[in-house]
């Protein structure tokens, strides 16, 4: 049952998409994500010691994901029964705890500001916390590569993917899409001890980043066209080219469409616990890749979302797209 309005709920997508510019992640309130972290932990300890294992990672994902979406949509639906105007404000709050294009900025700028200090040590622990891969040993261009990577992936899953649901479905349907991305991001490994058990967490992940990976290698492309520093017939020919050799489904399309669109390489030799592990070479080799790749990867992020801002303002004030 939908709780709103579609001319409604675009106004609460705008909204939401201000408040995570404005705010982001108050680090004073307790975060949506932190506690579907601490229920899948809670659920993993009771069933990832049963068997069979891929029958209880189903189990895990259902009760999740159920409980994601009712538990706002209880919230959304007592606001809005007490006045309609609190509902708009409960369901606009959940929805901007569940993108993250401020969290993304500051987490890479974080990489930046010390590769431009020249502070390797800081860079790498900075890294560490936003990608599972081994920091220890990279140097500058490594760095770099792990933070450009980050944002342009995140750009679907801490964007456009929860913006699309909550489009669909409002601040519940967004939560079900963040409690699904939380799962994948705690048990979708593809290890000894997760790949049964996760297999249903990581599956689900992928169906639903399906649509808004593919929008998402769209809206970068028509952002390298509106950014200087950025090719849009590179991108777009990189997304053709490359996309389908990342093992992700999804992840490949935003990372080969910010790597054309920059004229530089992602994906490479990655080590994870001391094991080397060669990704997929996504996009030209054009220049080296360097730490203001990291500035232009963030800026491709922003304009993504300025045209989602735009299109979501248009369709709600009953803008035409074209002249006439």
């Amino acid at each position: 049952m939908l709780l709103f309005s579609l001319r409604e709920t675009l106004f609460m997508l705008m909204g939401a998409i201000a408040i995570d510019w404005a705010i982001g992640d108050p680090k004073r309130l307790p975060h949506p994500v932190i506690i579907i972290g601490k229920w899948i932990g809670f659920w993993e300890k009771r069933l990832l010691p049963r068997s069979p294992k891929r029958l209880y990672g189903i189990a895990l994902t259902l009760i999740v994901v159920s409980t994601g979406f009712a538990v706002v949509w209880g919230l959304v639906a007592a606001a809005s029964w007490i006045h309609p105007w609190l509902g708009y404000a409960v369901n606009t709050w959940f929805i901007s705890t569940t993108i993250a294009v401020k969290g993304l900025k500051d987490a890479a700028m974080l990489v930046y500001h010390c590769l431009s200090r020249g502070d390797l040590a800081g860079a790498r622990k900075y890294t560490g916390y936003i990608v599972g891969r081994d920091t220890e040993e990279l140097g500058e261009g490594e760095l770099s590569r792990a933070a450009v990577e980050t944002v342009a992936e995140n750009t679907v899953d801490a964007v456009i993917s929860p913006l699309f649901f909550a489009l669909l479905g409002g601040a519940p349907l967004a939560m079900l899409y963040r409690s699904a991305n939380t799962l994948d991001s705690m048990v979708g490994y593809r290890n000894a001890k997760y790949a049964l058990f996760g297999w249903a967490s990581a599956r689900f992940d992928d169906v639903l980043n399906w649509v808004p990976a593919r929008l998402t290698g769209a809206l970068l492309v028509l952002a390298a066209l509106l950014y200087p520093k950025a090719s849009a017939a590179r991108a777009w020919k990189a997304v053709f080219t490359f996309a389908s050799l990342h093992p992700s489904p999804n992840s490949g399309i935003p990372e080969s469409a910010v790597a054309g669109g920059l004229g530089v390489q992602l994906g490479g030799l990655n080590r994870y616990g001391g094991v080397a592990s060669e990704r997929a070479r996504l996009g030209w080799a054009l220049r080296k890749l360097e730490k203001d790749d990291i500035l232009h990867t963030i800026r491709l992020l922003y304009v993504t979302t300025y045209l989602v801002m735009g299109g979501l303002a248009c369709a709600a004030f009953g803008w035409p797209l074209w002249n006439g």
